[in-house]
């Protein structure tokens, strides 16, 4: 396969069991993928699962886990034990040169059928399927090992697997027969994990892991070097530290008491001060970046700077890996690049890591993030008695110019809670009046409105395209809402089955919203619209003006046509806007806020 041809290495599948909040579950990848769900959902456990399995540096941290990183804390069972963290990993797509190296350890894989197709059972023919590419697997097991009082745990190629026999160490194990997956491996795997939130802290450190320390690998030229030569200019500072005024004194003194206990050196320097401990590690701690910001000559260190500078920098780091990685893989996986950022920074971030990420995994809570995504990769993440659930979203019932032209709404649904899917812009904005209103006029504070509650108010554009967003927005596992005037003519039994698939079905019991407020809300309310109306620059002025001595009905009939010819323009808001009791209000939209506010209660107490 020639270089313009060859695709990117992605992990295809991740699998998790007894990691962290996990004990059990699954996702599935096509290249880049948005990673959504509510807070504690799972989406950072992706990640450091991820990083268990692919990260060259996480080998480094000791223990690499901990009690903690056991589902519910578990790592013995009742008979004492271990319980096993067992991560598997699938990746598609390897670079030539790596999957010749590698053919041994990989297996065939199709999409078509959803995984590998040399199954116990399956017919020889299976692998040659027109979709069937190399896989790699790969596994990672971590456990508490009894014999070290340690926590220990190792990535693993998960083919093939050699048969052991009853008398060997480790037969009966989950990690029996299993090669080691080493580090140089995984680094060819280009796997980079950055915690936006921990950004300020060690980002841009020398900490292994670290996107400076990353570009040292990556450029891998003389940083053996560097460290040595730094401890020995550290050792040999002219003049020595001990040799300031102050601490030589003390340096005499602490001599000489101690060397009536301990026997010293008999040179002049048997004590002394030093800047560092003088071990690679501790220079990685200790040492930072400094840099002087616009407007300023005095340097601080990085962390000192705003958040908003810290992470433009990071961004610009983020631009050098990919440089210095040129054709190479680069997978990588980053928690929320919104945090501290503008909406045009965000939006830059997602754009470049799109563009220039073989494989980019995002978790965000940014529309400006979200919209950057087609659709087709957004995974949504939940999470309930430790079964991680990751949903794709159904985008064959919907056109991929309609999904494109509501990219922003559909972002901001992404993160909603609930969904209202409403017939068009008249009753979208009617609904989100309603809603301030009702709070603004319920005096027992009792309602919630639907920006609190963390329910997006949808615009299907025409009542023929609510059914379809039903299955939609269910396959992220909203709470969904329709709302819609009675129609013309029946539902088509397809309209039917998707419109089931809402949690709440409601359908006016008029044929068009401007029917329901004029038969629900008071002619008061109806008159103070008018003169309100007749004063905004779209009024249509060829329906007349209110007079001041117009009877109900012909109030009514106007405020009405005026509805009509401004449908969609927020007129039918402003009319809502103008109710100064509770009671004032139309009733068919207050008892549905009620419904979307308990059935929102409830699912938050289930």
């Amino acid at each position: 396969m020639s270089e313009v041809e060859q695709k990117p290495l992605i992990v295809r599948r991740l699998e998790i069991k007894n990691f962290r909040g996990v004990k059990k579950g699954s996702v599935d990848f096509q290249g880049h993928t948005l990673l959504v769900g509510g807070n504690n959902a799972g989406k950072s456990t992706i990640c450091e699962a991820l990083e268990l399995v692919l990260g060259p540096e996480r080998a480094y941290r000791r223990p690499i886990v901990n009690e903690h990183d056991f589902h519910a804390g578990r790592y013995l069972d009742d008979d004492g034990n271990p319980i096993y963290i067992k991560i598997d990993v699938v990746l598609l797509h390897l670079p030539e040169e790596m999957e010749k190296k590698l053919f041994s350890k990989t297996r065939p894989w199709s999409d078509m059928k959803g995984g590998f197709v040399d199954e116990e059972g399956a017919i020889p023919e299976a692998s040659d399927g027109e979709d069937v590419v190399r896989a790699l697997p790969l596994t990672f097991i971590g456990y508490y090992d009894r014999k070290e009082d340690d926590f220990v745990g190792t990535t693993y190629f998960a083919h093939p697997v050699e048969e052991l026999g009853e008398d060997d160490e480790h037969y009966g194990k989950p990690f029996a027969g299993l090669s080691f997956f080493p580090r140089n491996w995984k680094t060819q795997c280009g796997f980079i994990y950055l915690r936006t939130l921990r950004t300020g802290r060690r980002a841009l450190s020398l900490q292994r892991g670290s996107l400076l320390d990353t570009i040292l690998r990556l450029g891998d030229t003389g940083k053996e070097s560097m460290w040595e030569s730094t401890l020995k200019q550290l050792s040999s500072l002219t003049p020595p530290i001990g040799d300031i005024p102050q601490l030589e004194g003390i340096q005499a003194q602490i001599k000489d008491r101690i060397a009536q206990f301990v026997g010293l050196s008999a040179d002049t320097d048997a004590t002394g001060f030093y800047a560092s401990d003088l071990t690679r590690e501790h220079l990685r701690e200790v040492v930072q970046l400094f840099l002087k910001s616009e407007g300023s000559n005095y340097a601080v260190p990085f962390n000192r700077l705003g958040t908003g500078a810290v992470n433009a920098l990071v961004f610009a780091l983020l631009t050098h890996i990919a440089d210095l990685r040129g054709n190479r893989a680069i997978i990588f996986a980053m928690e929320e690049p919104e945090i501290a950022l503008p909406p045009h920074a965000q939006r830059r971030i997602a754009n470049y890591l799109l563009g220039n990420m073989g494989q980019a995994i995002i978790t965000s809570h940014s529309p400006y993030v979200i919209e950057e995504f087609d659709m087709a990769n957004v995974r949504a993440i939940s999470r309930e008695d430790g079964a991680l659930s990751s949903d794709g979203v159904p985008t064959d019932i919907i056109k991929h110019s309609v999904l494109r032209t509501n990219r922003r709404q559909l972002a901001e649904a992404v993160l909603a809670r609930g969904v209202i899917v409403a017939e068009g812009d008249t009753e979208a904005k009617m609904l989100a009046a309603a809603s301030y209103m009702y709070e603004a006029l319920d005096n027992s504070g009792a309602y919630t409105p639907l920006d609190l509650m963390g329910v997006s108010v949808f615009d299907a554009d025409a009542q023929s395209n609510i059914p379809k967003w039903g299955p939609f927005f269910g396959a992220l596992k909203k709470n969904t809402f329709a709302f819609h005037d009675s129609p013309k003519k029946m539902w088509t039994a397809t309209q039917t089955a998707n419109l089931d698939t809402y949690h709440h079905n409601f359908e006016s019991a008029y044929t068009g919203t401007e029917d329901l407020l004029s038969a629900e809300v008071p002619v008061s309310v109806h008159r103070r619209f008018l003169k309100l109306a007749a004063k905004h620059p779209d009024y249509p002025t060829d329906k007349g003006y209110l007079k001041a001595a117009a009877l109900d009905d012909e109030v009514i009939a106007l405020s009405k046509a005026v509805l009509k010819a401004k449908k969609g323009s927020g007129f039918a808001a402003l009319l809502i806007e103008q109710c100064e009791t509770l009671e004032e209000m139309p009733v068919t939209v207050t008892q549905f806020l009620k419904k979307v506010a308990a059935d929102i209660a409830l699912s938050k107490s289930g």
